[in-house]
């Protein structure tokens, strides 16, 4: 390891650690704190690059040099690059889609050439060779070498995860630069560098304190409560990559029932007959946890999915239906109270649309609920707020049973008809299940499924059955002929 403070300026002898420097660059270059003695870069725009920015952003064009030591140099960008900010890394991001790129005049001579070459004959094949060479990202080349070294792959998942939380929160277009990281990650993550292991009551604590802490979709207090979740009919399946095994990549929450399962207590709250439920024919999936942020968008998950399927079907062969009981989150605070305040501008629902799907009655019932008189029925919207931001509404039988329909017809609008500008489900949760071949109807719309504070936050308590049918999985099956690849195994044979 370098200290800090250790400054590399003689050339090494031949022979040592650092390879086959040249001898013009050792000094130029510093692997300290201080300024780089290299030209700096350019500000672009009326953007001001940090001085830590220019630094990392010369380490990494100096990894895309063949004749780079790769460890003094890699040290120094995990090390400098922890010490970022948000709006640094930022910056870092932009300046790596932009500035590290194939220039258009290394392309023109190659280019040239090839329209001038007959495309039949051994030349025009031995130009494609060269340009196809020629084209590939210098990012995707350094971060390849990355992933070869030690620590390289936890380095990028990390990388990525701040990239794309950068995507979200900042303006630039860093599409060029994720789009390298996801061509990497995916070919580092599928076939025989995944497996898949069953948590149980027998694995190590570790794993099963891991699968507590990161179950994002219904979070847990104790071990105890992560308990109760494995048995022979609460089952708990994770990947794993062959180099980082000791966390799980994604994993899925299991209830083996009889039928569809419509509320969430009945599945993670102590039931005196649980493990004892004899005429299981449906699985259900109720959580599913990414846990790394980087990986996000890579399909792991339905690999996960085909492949618990697969095994479940194999272990008990009365196991014929599977399902979500999924969350719908976003639903109340960033979709229906945004149009209820009139801010609906970038959905097809509309405020004015919504008392529609209420009855004359029921209208009535939550303007008295809301502390208007029926007469108000221009304040319908504003009603219907102060009756959703609570839970008070929950414990009046009258006021649910006039909430309950009208509330499932607009969460199906919802998962159904509202699109990001992708053009797909602007629900996050849709989009998975759908994207994966799965499929959704009304009357699997659950009113009050999930009355945790979470779930009337989020959804008005609202959860979906997503069906999984057995033409699916004899589609995906086929699309995916390596999945008899993977391994099932339990954590004592590793």
């Amino acid at each position: 390891m370098l200290r800090q403070g250790w400054i590399l300026r003689r050339r090494p002898e031949s022979g040592t650690r650092f390879g086959n420097w040249k001898p013009g660059n050792w000094n130029s270059f510093r692997l300290d704190k201080g300024e780089i003695t290299m030209a700096e870069t350019k500000n672009t725009g009326t953007v001001k690059i940090p001085k830590a920015v220019k630094r990392l952003f010369e380490y990494f064009k100096k990894l895309g040099e063949e004749d780079t030591p790769f460890d003094p140099v890699f040290q120094r960008i995990q090390q400098e690059y922890s010490d970022l900010g948000p709006k640094e890394k930022e910056i870092l991001f932009t300046e790596l889609n932009n500035r590290l790129e194939i220039q258009k005049e290394d392309l023109i001579p190659l280019l040239k050439e090839m329209v001038e070459t007959d495309e039949e004959g051994a030349p025009w094949a031995l130009h494609l060779q060269r340009l196809r060479k020629r084209v590939q990202s210098p990012r995707l080349a350094i971060f390849q070498k990355v992933a070869r070294n030690p620590g390289g792959i936890r380095f990028l998942l990390d990388f990525r995860e701040d990239l794309m939380n950068s995507r979200r929160s900042g303006e630039a277009d860093v599409t060029a630069l994720d789009t390298d990281l996801a061509i990497l990650l995916e070919m580092l993550f599928q076939e025989g560098f995944l497996y898949l292991e069953e948590i149980t009551l027998d694995s190590p604590y570790r794993q099963i304190e891991i699968i507590k802490d990161r179950d994002m979709v219904h979070p847990m207090t104790s071990l105890e409560e992560m308990g109760q979740r494995l048995g022979r009919d609460r089952r708990c399946f994770a990947l794993y990559h062959r180099l980082l095994p000791l966390e799980p990549i994604v994993f899925i929450e299991v209830a083996l029932a009889q039928g569809l399962v419509r509320r969430i207590s009945d599945i993670v709250e102590p039931k005196d007959d649980a493990g004892k439920r004899k005429n299981v024919d449906t699985a259900i999936f109720y959580s599913i946890n990414n846990t790394q942020n980087g990986l996000a968008g890579l399909g792991l998950g339905k690999m996960l999915i085909v492949r618990v399927v697969d095994f479940l079907r194999g272990e008990n062969e009365r196991i014929k239906n599977f399902a979500t009981l999924s969350p719908l989150p976003g639903f109340w605070d960033r979709y229906l109270r945004p149009i209820l305040q009139g801010d609906d501008e970038s959905f097809f629902l509309k405020q004015k649309d919504i008392p529609s799907y209420f009855s004359k009655k029921s209208r009535a019932k939550i303007l008295e609920a809301g502390g208007f008189s029926k007469e108000d029925t221009e304040r319908f919207c504003e009603a219907l707020i102060k009756v959703l931001s609570g839970d008070q509404w929950t414990k009046d039988e009258k006021l649910v049973k006039h909430l309950q329909s009208p509330l499932i017809k607009i969460a199906y609008h919802y998962i159904t008809q509202e699109k990001n500008l992708k053009g797909k489900p602007l629900n996050p949760v849709a989009g998975f299940h759908l994207g994966n071949g799965a499929t959704v109807s009304e009357k699997y719309i659950n009113f009050l499924a999930n009355t945790s504070p979470k779930g009337l936050r989020e959804s008005c308590g609202i959860m979906v059955n997503y069906i999984y049918t057995s033409n699916w999985l004899t589609q995906i099956r086929r699309s995916l002929r390596w999945v008899e690849r993977f391994e099932i195994k339990s954590l004592f044979s590793r």
